[in-house]
């Protein structure tokens, strides 16, 4: 994904998992298809990750690595944010399932048997048997689109801007030009059985989508615009019985690119086996790219100052 080269002693982020963490070069080395050990040729490095044990110490290839400059940095912070809003959301789910469970188990349905969560909590993840370690699913955000997630990013928290709503085209219309983008390309295309698959694909992104937006992809400063939306489209009094809208019908490409990035955490909490993961991760890296090209078309140009009585608002 990258063509730039990094040096021994060299301070740089890495991407371990769907987040970024700083590291520094120990060795270099470029490997071969004979010597290879994961299964990538080309340069590789040697990293130990800031504050980390040298046990995480780990040969990774050039794509992981990112130089350690304040476009990269916001880039880190803007990933960072949203995964501790889908870790809030994730403890709010699992304390309500506990207190059910109790609630259960108090009335003789049930039993409690699982562990405690949480308990020693590290940002480092804790150790795995190998033997329930869950795939990972890797994605190949192109550099373009690091540099709008950081855009976004500011844009909301620094300078108290919003998308316009209800966005044109939604994220309905974008995964289904993605999806007559991909079948014109007949048996061209890299991906599996697209005739088959995609559908079911574009079905699951778009569910992954509206469930999680609430939950998983706002900024603070952008909850009371959510509760309008949803007042408007959803729960108020002017709406329709069966004409109500999802999510992905009002939120646009900015919104659908946080969730991207964000999926291989969602995959990692799901029961999905490894080759659908694998299925998965490959259309979502062809979408990636296809957002590329389409960037100028289906990205906003410019966000919206919000008001000074939103601001407020948004700080009570």
């Amino acid at each position: 994904m990258s063509a730039q080269t990094f040096t021994v002693g060299e301070r740089v982020l890495c991407y371990h998992g769907p987040l970024i963490y700083e590291a520094k070069v120990l060795k270099t080395d470029n490997w071969n298809e004979s010597n290879t050990q994961t299964g990538i040729v080309g340069p590789h490095y040697y990293v130990h990750y800031k504050g980390w044990k040298q046990t995480w110490d780990e040969w990774v290839d050039a794509s992981r690595l990112l130089k350690f400059n304040e476009t990269n940095i916001q880039l880190q912070k803007a990933l960072q944010s949203q995964s501790q809003a889908a870790n809030a959301a994730h403890a709010s789910s699992s304390k309500a399932n506990k207190a059910q469970a109790a609630k259960d188990s108090a009335s003789g349905r049930g039993g409690l048997t699982g562990r405690k969560d949480g308990a020693r909590g590290t940002k480092r993840g804790r150790e795995e048997d190998e033997g329930t370690r869950k795939p990972e699913m890797k994605l190949n955000v192109p550099e373009m689109l690091k540099v709008l997630l950081v855009d976004d990013w500011e844009a909301v928290t620094k300078n108290s801007q919003l998308v316009g709503l209800p966005r044109k085209p939604n994220v309905t219309e974008l995964l289904e030009e993605f999806k007559q983008y991909v079948l014109a390309q007949g048996s061209s295309t890299h991906l599996k059985d697209p005739k088959v698959l995609l559908p079911t694909i574009i079905a699951g992104l778009q569910t992954y989508f509206d469930r999680a937006l609430g939950a998983n992809l706002l900024y603070r400063f952008e909850r009371p615009q959510y509760a309008e939306i949803r007042k408007k489209y959803v729960t108020g009094p002017s709406v329709q019985v069966g004409q109500e809208k999802e999510m992905s019908q009002i939120y646009g490409a900015e919104h659908f690119l946080r969730m991207l990035v964000a999926l291989p955490q969602m995959v990692a909490s799901s029961s999905m086996d490894g080759e659908s993961v694998g299925i998965l991760r490959d259309y979502v890296n062809e979408l990636l790219q296809w957002m590329v090209k389409e960037k100028d078309r289906i990205f906003v140009p410019e966000y919206e100052s919000a008001s000074i009585a939103y601001q407020n608002i948004s700080r009570s």
